[in-house]
């Protein structure tokens, strides 16, 4: 029983520190410059992001290649710019984090 709690708040502390990871990172590489948590600024709110690839088994590809790579189409005229500079392990992180939000 006490290892089971142990388990289960090891997790939880784990799941909100790789939330946290997502947003500083998020924060750090100036994604925040374009995108909010909750409302649209010059691209989508990252809630919007997660609702429309929710279900979607290949999201978090499509979306660390969308990051690495830049693109433009699904969200209007006006592209995202590439972000080659972004380590692979942090675009993950960030698309982690996105696609968890509710």
């Amino acid at each position: 029983m006490k290892l089971a709690a142990i388990g289960i708040t090891a997790g939880l502390l784990f799941g909100t520190h790789a939330m946290a990871d997502g947003l500083a990172l998020a924060q750090k590489n100036a994604c925040m410059a374009c995108h909010q948590v909750d409302k649209k600024l010059v691209g989508p709110a990252y809630k919007d992001v997660a609702a429309k690839y929710r279900g979607d088994k290949t999201a978090e590809a499509k979306l660390v290649k969308k990051v690495k790579d830049g693109g433009s189409g699904v969200w209007g005229t006006i592209p995202m710019p590439p972000h080659p500079q972004m380590s692979d392990a942090d675009i993950k992180t960030i698309v982690h984090w996105i696609l968890s939000l509710k």
